[in-house]
């Protein structure tokens, strides 16, 4: 096959928050062979071939990130959605093969009658494997079960020289110490492209969750419900909404969660008769027809408000996965709802434990300033891997989503240096816009991943806009 056989196409690309749109070059095809191929056109720095395979390949999943991470403007980018193919499942050891190409939602809907579950899930299930591991992604349970990169048994991966190398976290043969395994969980495609890999799946009795909900006040009760009262001490599920658009004494105030997947006995009689029934369906899909200004003060306010009187004190209640723990699922195309034309950014940032006072000083001012954000989430997390780029680590984890508005590109710029100043970062599958110079201070040992980026693929056959926002050659 010539460079020119290769089924490319120009497409519109954009991250999930819809403020990185480009028109790029992609590749879609399920035969990895085809996709080696694509790699070793680009890698060819002798051959006479297009201007797009000059500038790079990136993989690229569902399209969930809310960056540029998987878009290659002027050069080429692979569609995985069709690498989908699931190949083994021992259902002894809970170990599962699959391509790179899998969604979450898709291994749900196998695994679950099985009386299995993926043991980390982002607040979407539509996020592919490659994903998954590119982001080490989180969830509800990072402090009980860690990230994605922790439940990930072997992967194999195509590098720049053309070869395909399986990968184990212990180390392999043809990466004796793991140093290529964790430089590529969290490590945004830029390692290589993974084809396929082998998950730990963990074991349930249900496709339910036994839960708690409850309220706090304001926001010292909200820290001090975490850090002292440790509300999700015996839960392996614990996260919440808090509030950053009422002022004092309201500001902080929280609907929080907590649960377990519920066992076949905590189940009523009707769930028992199907305990592991799963095939959630949204239940609308928003079209792009929304006009912008929708996001404002007085709407999300309003909406905040109602979210908070739901969030009523319960305890033992039933909740299925959608509702306790995908609701945004149950709406497709929810980034819609930003309007026609519009766009938001979510600011997702972590501090260590110790820095309550500036946290909170951070929260008060996020209120002040004027840039609203309803999609709040505030979690605890527990320790963090070997990643060098993996985002979580022990501390406080803030969620929030700030549409576009004048004015708010200096406001989180101002805040990066904040969140620097306690040891802080953000996470590379949310953020849009902070320089490198920032983003480099963030990671203390992003050096040790350039240097393993750098041995792996010299030529950086790997790159994307990400990338080179970030000055990750």
């Amino acid at each position: 096959m010539s460079t020119t056989d290769l089924p490319i196409e120009v497409r519109h690309l954009e991250g999930w928050n819809r403020t990185t749109p480009t028109d790029g070059h992609v590749l879609e095809t399920p035969d990895v062979e085809v996709i080696a191929k694509a790699v070793a056109a680009v890698a060819d720095a002798n051959a006479d071939k297009p201007d797009y395979l000059r500038r790079g390949i990136i993989a690229r999943g569902l399209g969930r990130s809310y960056n540029e991470s998987g878009q290659n403007s002027g050069g080429l980018t692979v569609d995985m959605t069709l690498v989908n193919k699931i190949h083994s499942f021992d259902e002894e050891t809970g170990i599962i093969e699959v391509d790179a190409g899998v969604s979450i939602d898709h291994l749900m809907k196998v695994v679950v009658p099985s009386g299995f579950w993926v043991p980390v899930m982002p607040g979407t299930r539509q996020v592919t494997i490659g994903g998954a591991i590119a982001h080490d992604i989180h969830g509800k349970n990072h402090h009980s079960q860690g990230s994605f990169g922790n439940h990930v048994v072997e992967m194999t991966l195509l590098v720049a020289d053309g070869r395909v190398l399986t990968l184990k976290p212990e180390g392999s043969a043809d990466d004796p110490d793991g140093t290529l395994f964790w430089s590529t969980v969290a490590g945004i495609g830029m390692t290589g492209i993974v084809l396929r890999a082998k998950i730990a799946l963990k074991r349930t009795e249900s496709a339910y969750f036994l839960a708690d909900t409850f309220t706090t006040n304001n926001l010292d009760e909200t820290i001090d419900l975490h850090l002292n009262q440790r509300y999700e001490d015996g839960f392996e599920y614990a996260s919440g909404w808090f509030d950053t658009i009422s002022g004092p004494p309201k500001l902080g105030r929280g609907s929080f969660s907590r649960g377990n997947l519920a066992t076949y006995d905590e189940l009523p009689a009707k769930l028992k008769k199907e305990p592991l029934k799963f095939d959630p369906k949204p239940l609308i899909t928003l079209p792009n027809i929304f006009p912008r200004g929708l996001d404002n003060k007085f709407d999300f306010t309003l909406i905040g408000e109602l979210y908070y009187k739901m969030g009523s004190n319960k305890r033992g209640v039933i909740e299925s996965l959608p509702q306790f723990y995908h609701p945004l699922d149950l709406i497709g195309n929810w980034n819609n709802a930003y309007g026609r034309g519009g766009g938001f950014t979510q600011y997702q940032f972590i501090v260590p434990v110790g820095n309550e006072d500036e946290f909170k000083k951070i929260i008060t001012d996020i209120q002040a300033s004027g840039h609203i954000s309803f999609l709040n989430v505030i979690k605890l997390f527990g320790e963090g891997n070997k990643a060098p780029m993996s985002f979580p680590h022990t501390g406080w984890n803030v969620c929030l989503d700030f549409p576009l508005r004048p004015g708010l590109a200096e406001f989180l710029n101002e805040m990066d240096l904040r969140i620097m100043e306690m040891g802080g970062r953000l996470y590379t599958a949310k953020d849009a816009r902070t320089s490198a110079e920032h983003f480099h201070q963030m990671y203390p040992k992003i050096n040790d991943w350039i240097a393993t980026r750098r041995s792996i693929d010299p030529n950086n056959v790997f790159i994307s806009d990400m990338g080179r926002r970030l000055e990750l050659l």
